[in-house]
């Protein structure tokens, strides 16, 4: 039975292969319950869906009532499943950094990243390569493997992360904040999206404005809807690698056009961009329980009836077959 009172919202799948860790979520002023227990799947009045998990969900069974949710902050080109109608019809809410979502969930830092970043100093830039770049995951759908290389023919770049790394982190490593101390000490960083999507503007370009550096950025055709203007690099405005490193090398030599990238750091930031950072006061998580409530009480739930297999019985079974092996594996 679904209980509407305190209602159970569930995280059926993994995300990425872990565990949701529910205890990391916002506490939210209208009442709602976690949990990642699929056994209580028949009394959840929410169904949380990692859409990039999807070969976990095909043995979900949904009941009258319930709301699934699709989440996931992952690009549909990396996710094709997620662009098919087929498959997305059987989500009543989506949760995606697509601002077209029921709930948007983007990469775009909250009010006080920005005015912290507005605030930071400006380290010296200490290293003799004036580019840095961070990859580690292999996808690259964007082309930004073959981008980086022909562009370090025409620069020095220093390459960090699991991917064909031409440096390694001195020290040591304390993640986000050595990356962040690390590309610092440079004049500009790659911010190469492993995909172009619109919308899928990720940490990449964030990491580098929290820094002190200017990121060059490829990927989002609307990313300066998510940061402010002139305080990144448009790769794809150059015709190619080689105009653009010649660029890059002019702003080392012409020290007052290259500080001309920072003043964002001194400026409000543009109306645009901070009506976004509104919409982020509340988590998303909490924003997905005010809609789900709110639909609970457009149209009441109607717990009576008889469950479905909205993949089909032959899915159905064959993810269980999966989990199982999984288990005795």
């Amino acid at each position: 039975m679904i209980q509407t009172d305190e209602p159970l919202f569930l995280f059926y799948t993994s995300f990425f292969g872990k565990p949701v860790d529910i205890a990391a979520i916002s506490r939210c002023d209208l009442p709602v319950r976690w949990s990642v227990d699929r056994r209580r799947l028949s009394e959840a009045t929410a169904v949380l869906f990692h859409l990039p998990d999807y070969r976990e969900i095909r043995d979900a069974r949904k009941y009258p009532g319930q709301y699934w949710v699709g989440w996931s902050m992952e690009s549909r080109e990396n996710y094709p499943v997620m662009a098919t109608p087929g498959f997305m019809r059987h989500f009543d809410i989506t949760m995606t950094h697509e601002i077209g979502s029921d709930i948007w969930r983007p990469y775009l830092p909250g009010p006080k990243w920005w005015r912290n970043a507005q605030r930071g100093s400006l380290p010296a830039k200490t290293e003799s390569a004036p580019v840095a770049h961070f990859q580690s995951a292999a996808i690259d759908l964007s082309g930004r493997v073959a981008f980086a290389s022909e562009l370090a023919r025409h620069i020095g770049i220093d390459s960090y992360g699991r991917h064909n790394p031409t440096r390694t982190i001195e020290g040591p490593d304390l993640g986000k904040q050595t990356k962040i101390e690390t590309i610092a000490r440079y004049r500009f960083c790659l911010a190469l999206e492993n995909s172009i999507s619109p919308d899928y503007v990720t940490e990449k370009i964030y990491d580098p404005l929290l820094a002190g550096t200017v990121p060059v950025y490829l990927g989002a055709p609307n990313v300066d809807e998510f940061v402010p203007a002139n305080a990144y690099i448009d790769a794809s405005s150059f015709s190619s690698p080689a105009d653009l490193a010649s660029y890059l090398h002019h702003l080392v030599e012409t020290p007052r056009d290259y500080e001309a990238y920072f003043a964002w750091r001194t400026n409000p930031l543009p109306e645009r961009l901070a009506r976004r950072l509104h919409e982020l006061d509340t988590s998303p998580e909490c924003r997905l329980v005010a809609l789900v409530h709110q639909r609970m009480r457009d149209r009441e739930c109607q717990p009576s009836g008889r469950p479905s297999l909205p993949f089909g019985r032959v899915a159905f079974l064959r993810t269980k077959l999966r989990r199982w092996r999984r288990v005795i594996v």
